[in-house]
């Protein structure tokens, strides 16, 4: 079957890279979302480009935060107390996960994608994407000890172990704090990581946006979608408000709202909103690279005029409310290891919901039907693997030899 008109549901970093990479490949292509560019997981995350730090995130250490602790609102993982068998199935999967012989498992196929992930924005920069990529050096990881410093060491021996690769240094903290002087003196201890980048989230992809228009496809937004009906001759989106776009292939890009479009095409893996928080501070001195503070899960990112600090794993429905504990958390968290922050100045807060596997591992790639393809289930890694699974994406649905790895299979 030739594809020469292919439907993007979803206009976040997943769905317009495949769009953007379909053109690539001479597909004409449109896009709807139910809000509009960037509305959820896109818009507020940290914008990293991190390949030592995108390891899966069902791992052994979730486990020892213990369950008191996932229920407690200051956890950096938290659980809400609620009668949700859904998302308690989804939470009995991921700790069957949560082994080291899983993490592995897991951790070697994100060596082969992490290889791959800066050359398809290297990419999208050749083919006209405004919005550049900034190199991090220094990127900082920061420690109230040195204790906290040997698990993300001891995490970087075993992702080298399974063949991934990362390049760093140890630093005291009169050192860490020369190179970044936002940093306060609860930092005691600290990594330099080498070869990585971020990008202002907004930014890059009103640009990547910006450049599907400009090559000739449609972005419609305020476009809710009903259903998808396969037929013989083309596949039919369907729209709550009525109306419908037919084409030749669809590509369901939609995030932590992935299952209810999939499920009827044989995707049975569940896609568990995994929300995360974040908001802008201007601090005295602005830094300009990337600051991560591991033991606390916190992230913190210069996006030109302003200092995003995000973090929090959240399980929990996507259309909840923001819950202000979860922010106050994090400022509780980073105040001490931060100097010249007016934390009550916040702007900007947000909560956005990234799409959670029990594995760990993206959906990517076909369905029960030969017309309908998936790309999600990110988790965190939606703007760091965004553009490759877009490549890939595109490479298999018109017939390219670069395969999609096996794990990512929707219908496994």
């Amino acid at each position: 079957m030739a594809i020469r008109r292919v439907v993007v549901v979803g206009a976040g970093f997943v769905g317009l890279s495949a769009a953007w990479f379909l053109q690539e490949r001479g597909v004409e292509v449109t896009v709807l979302d139910r809000t509009g560019v960037a509305a959820d997981a896109s818009w507020g995350n940290a914008g990293w480009l991190a390949p030592a730090l995108t390891l899966p995130l069902p791992e052994p250490a979730v486990l020892r935060y213990g369950i008191r602790s996932m229920l407690t609102p200051s956890s950096p993982v938290y659980v809400p107390p609620a009668v949700d068998l859904r998302l308690w199935r989804f939470l009995a999967g991921f700790a069957r996960h949560c082994t080291a012989r899983r993490w592995r498992a897991a951790m070697a196929v994100f060596a082969e994608v992490n290889r791959m992930a800066l050359g398809a924005y290297d990419d999208l920069a050749r083919g006209g994407v405004v919005e550049q990529t900034r190199p991090a050096d220094p990127f900082l990881a920061a420690f109230a000890s040195e204790d906290d410093r040997r698990v993300l060491v001891e995490e970087f021996r075993q992702v080298v172990a399974a063949g991934g690769e990362v390049d760093f240094d140890l630093l005291d903290g009169d050192t860490i704090r020369t190179l970044e002087p936002l940093l306060g003196d609860g930092v005691r201890a600290g990594i330099r990581l080498r070869g990585q980048r971020f990008v202002d989230p907004p930014r890059f992809v009103a640009a990547l946006a910006e450049s599907v228009r400009d090559r000739g496809g449609e972005i419609v937004t305020g476009f809710e979608v009903q259903a998808v009906r396969d037929g013989p001759r083309d596949v039919r989106v369907v729209g709550t408000g009525g109306g419908d776009r037919a084409a030749d292939a669809v590509v369901l890009a939609t995030g932590a709202r992935l299952n209810d479009l999939a499920r009827p095409f044989g995707v049975r893996m569940p896609v568990q909103a995994g929300r995360g928080y974040s908001f802008s501070v201007r601090p005295a001195h602005l830094p300009k690279n990337p600051i991560y503070f591991p033991a606390q899960r916190v992230a913190c990112t210069p996006l030109h005029d302003r200092f995003r600090i995000a973090g929090m794993m959240e399980f929990r429905r996507p259309d909840a409310p923001l819950d202000p504990r979860r922010i106050q958390a994090i400022v509780d968290a980073a105040r001490p290891l931060l100097t010249g922050v007016d934390w009550a100045a916040r702007a900007e807060e947000w909560v956005g919901s990234r799409p959670c596997t029990p594995d760990g591992l993206p959906l990517v790639g076909g369905t029960r039907s030969a017309r309908v393809f998936v790309a999600g289930g990110h988790g965190m890694w939606g703007v760091a693997l965004g553009p490759l699974t877009g490549r890939l994406l595109a490479g298999a649905m018109t017939g390219a030899r670069a395969a999609v790895p096996r794990q990512f299979d929707p219908l496994r």
